[in-house]
């Protein structure tokens, strides 16, 4: 891939890290340090298969195509079946369907507030 080819999320984009780190580099390491504590950790309580997966539900509600890449491969190193994979899209599905069914509970509070103040400000 080029810097003229505008193809979005191909794999080869991965070749611009390194000057994203490079425009960045105190935020690239701090990022990459964070990223390593945060996911890539093997001595934590939480194992690391556990870890992966929680990664790759997060990637998946995020939509960010690299990430879902490079969890996945790395859930598939660490003995991760298709089956707990998808295990975790239904999961990650359940916990997005139950996010905006929450904003709905929000959306009909904020109505039923801007119904009140309709109500308050009317010439009637």
């Amino acid at each position: 891939t080029t810097t003229t080819d505008k193809t979005y999320h191909h794999p080869t984009d991965r070749q611009f890290a390194r000057a994203l780190g490079s425009a960045a580099p105190v935020e690239s390491a701090a990022y990459a340090a964070f990223s390593q504590a945060g996911v890539h950790r093997s001595d934590g309580l939480i194992q690391p298969k556990v870890r992966v997966l929680s990664a790759r539900g997060v990637a998946l509600t995020t939509q960010c195509a690299y990430c879902m890449d490079t969890h996945t491969a790395a859930a598939q190193k660490l003995g991760v079946t298709r089956e707990e994979l998808a295990e975790v899209v239904y999961i990650t599905s359940a916990l997005c369907a139950g996010a905006a069914a929450a904003h709905g509970m929000l959306a009909m509070k904020l109505f039923a507030h801007a119904e009140a103040a309709a109500v308050k400000t009317s010439p009637v």
